[in-house]
């Protein structure tokens, strides 16, 4: 599954606990660049001021609600 969302700095810590939560691999990118949802460092490392692109393959009810808050349209 892949979502579109944007993210603020100060939203990346609830992110990353939402993304560990999850029992499957997720990951974040934008461009080529992909790093690990789970990762903190990571995820602060992204550019925020682009779309960002989630990528897993799983299905966890909680991850998906809480993805739903930081959806964008394309």
């Amino acid at each position: 599954m892949q979502h579109k969302i944007k993210l603020r700095p100060n939203e990346v810590k609830d992110f990353v606990s939402a993304a560990s939560k999850c029992a499957f691999d997720v990951d974040i990118s934008y461009n080529s660049f992909i790093v690990d949802a789970k990762s903190i460092i990571g995820v602060l490392g992204l550019n925020f001021n682009q779309i960002l692109t989630v990528a897993y393959n799983g299905y966890d009810a909680e991850f998906e609600e809480f993805l739903g808050r930081f959806a964008v349209a394309v």
